[in-house]
């Protein structure tokens, strides 16, 4: 979770030659405020991604039987891939999504977390001054990563009136000869755009993609989220997918990357060499992934139907409001809605914070340029998720 005065509310460009040397960490107003604000009787945080904090709490029996047999068994024996049952699940897992995808054990590598899998491969794929290309609108996380790794980001532009799908000739035209591969985050954050049907334009291109569905358990739209490499086969895809937006567990802190499509073998090698640099992946927690995967079914459909309940509350309290266009996200539960009546985010955000003593993310947290936009989690509690949203109804 990033810290509101250096990611959510002063965005800045890094200087490649020393990432965070233009970073300014002075705390400004908005971050001021939101100090204040939390201190008041009856605030609500709209903005929360937080499970364990929202109520959303994997069952602790599981976890302890599914931590048991590593006491008795405790034995230390690193893979660079991760722990052989753990990669043998997740394989397990990509065959039962809707439509079945196969994926072999031996094509998994564990990490700490999605964001370590992020940079392991921001490592793989490009060299300093290397660029590659991220969506725009977009979590902030791939500017930080691309300024440690000396990596330049280029940004593809999204449709909304198109549901926020990606723009062919936007990713075509910022590519060059120093493109060396694509990030896709389907579904969404924060618009909850689904990517459904092969992308002509990453066709065209043939670069490896990064694909991020780690909110692939939460369709909203459809019954499912096709896994991406069943859309492009003839691309070399490496999905990220974790345990934290999965079964709720952010604290447990594991994710993996799986690797489809051709040419893997020529980049296994190296994911290997640099899973191994760091072999950051907790080894308790591996041993515990068979268990929670057999037995942490039910969980994930309990949040299923908590955060559709969710959505369709503020879609119904919002849609009534002629001030806001919003639309059902394709996944995750996130809402990002445009405030028709507001010209300037942030004083909309100071407006919500003084007088509703409520906290939403602006637009341009995730890069979005276009109108006036706030990012509500659905994740919120659902009578803090009412109470929120009415305050924001009467506030435009």
């Amino acid at each position: 979770m990033y810290d509101l005065r250096y990611s959510i509310f002063e965005r800045r460009r890094f200087n490649m030659a020393g990432f965070f040397s233009d970073f300014d960490f002075t705390a400004n107003k908005i971050e001021k405020e939101f100090r204040k604000a939390e201190q008041k009787k009856g605030f609500i945080n709209l903005a929360g991604s937080n499970p364990t904090i929202e109520g959303v709490i994997f069952p602790p029996g599981i976890l302890k039987k599914a931590a048991e047999p590593y006491w008795s068994e405790r034995r230390y024996d690193p893979d660079p891939k991760g722990l052989a049952c753990a990669r043998h699940v997740i394989s397990d897992y990509y065959m039962g999504r809707i439509p079945a995808f196969g994926v072999a054990a031996d094509n998994i590598f564990i990490t700490a977390s999605t964001s370590e899998s992020y940079g392991l491969l921001f490592a793989l794929l490009a060299d300093p001054g290397d660029n590659l290309l991220a969506p725009k609108v977009s979590y902030p996380l791939f500017e930080h990563l691309a300024a440690v790794h000396h990596v330049e980001l280029r940004t593809y532009d999204m449709d909304e009136n198109n549901g926020w799908r990606i723009i062919a000739e936007s990713l075509i035209s910022v590519a060059d000869e120093r493109s060396r591969g694509v990030i896709v985050v389907s579904p969404h954050n924060p618009t909850g755009m689904v990517v459904r049907e092969a992308v002509p334009a990453l066709r065209r291109l043939g670069l490896p993609v990064i694909c991020d569905e780690v909110f692939a358990e939460f369709p909203c739209g459809s019954a499912n989220i096709p896994p991406f490499g069943m859309l492009h086969p003839e691309l070399p895809v490496f999905h990220l997918n974790g345990i934290s937006k999965m079964f709720g567990l952010p604290d447990l802190k594991l994710g993996w990357i799986a690797l489809s499509g051709p040419d893997v073998r020529n980049y296994k090698k190296r994911l290997e060499l640099l899973n191994d640099t760091y072999l950051g992946a907790n080894y308790l927690v591996q041993s515990m992934l068979p268990a929670i995967f057999a037995e942490g079914i039910d969980f994930v459909e309990q949040m299923r139907r908590r955060f559709r309940s969710g959505i369709d509350i503020a879609l119904e309290l919002l849609s009534e409001n002629q001030a806001v266009k919003v639309c059902r996200p394709d996944g995750g539960y996130y809402l990002f809605p445009e405030i028709k009546t507001w010209k300037d985010e942030e004083e909309l955000v100071m407006h919500l914070l003084k007088n509703q003593a409520v906290l939403v993310h602006p637009g341009y947290f995730y890069d979005c340029e276009q109108g006036t936009h706030i990012m509500i989690s659905c994740l919120t509690e659902k009578r803090k998720l009412i109470e929120g949203l009415k305050r924001i109804i009467a506030a435009i």
